[in-house]
């Protein structure tokens, strides 16, 4: 197993050094899946759910946007990243599920899997946020990386 990246070698927390690292072409797709129940998707018209707070799926999607450009103001040892192309995408799957899938995109030193990661969460937290009001029984099912290209390795999810 090898070691982890964000520990120096006295254990101590340390941002990575990416300064002699390549500038490559770097993708991360993430999704979330939120499960908001038979009572809230009742309420579904024109693909999106109208609340006092506005449209959902639209103010999420600004949300996770937001969310992906913030990463490094919320996870400690990432870099700040000048992100080229940030897009969530919200979809209903065939078991009635929200489906939200981010996509962050750069030219850099070092990946953009938590922007991805980051921007599928905050845009589920939204969505559970404006739908509260309807229900509590709300589940954030899932956050994962479903594929990731550049740098050393690329990823694609199972």
């Amino acid at each position: 197993m090898s070691s982890f990246t964000h520990l120096d070698a006295a254990g101590n927390p340390s941002m990575v050094d990416v300064g002699n690292k390549n500038v490559t072409r770097r993708t991360a797709v993430a999704q979330a899946i939120v499960v908001l129940g038979d009572e809230i998707m009742s309420k579904l018209e024109n693909k999106d759910i109208q609340t006092k707070k506005g449209p959902v799926f639209q103010t999420a999607i600004l949300a996770g946007i937001m969310g992906a450009k913030k990463t490094s103001e919320l996870i400690p040892l990432c870099h700040p990243l000048a992100l080229e192309k940030v897009g969530v995408d919200i979809n209903i799957n065939d078991a009635k599920e929200v489906v939200i899938t981010c996509t962050a995109r750069l030219s850099g030193k070092t990946g953009v899997e938590m922007e991805a990661l980051t921007g599928a969460s905050v845009a589920a937290l939204t969505i559970y946020d404006m739908c509260k009001a309807f229900s509590h029984d709300i589940v954030i099912k899932s956050t994962r990386l479903l594929e990731k290209t550049g740098g050393k390795s690329d990823y694609q999810s199972a």
